[in-house]
């Protein structure tokens, strides 16, 4: 019983762990692409910015 909670335990701390990288990772993305101000970046990421929201000029 025990090693079955621990595995239990385990398992669910990995998945935390996944959730809260995968969240930190795209949101890194999207903030990065929505503020940075390099042109060429600018304009490939124009119209996804207006779709979300991102003021850009």
């Amino acid at each position: 019983m025990t090693q079955a909670l621990t595995a239990l335990r385990d398992t669910s701390v990995s998945h935390l762990a996944a959730i809260a990288l995968t969240f930190a990772l795209g949101a890194g993305i999207v903030f990065v692409a929505g503020h940075v101000q390099a042109a060429a970046l600018h304009d490939a990421a124009h119209d996804m910015r207006h779709a979300t929201g991102f003021p850009c000029h």
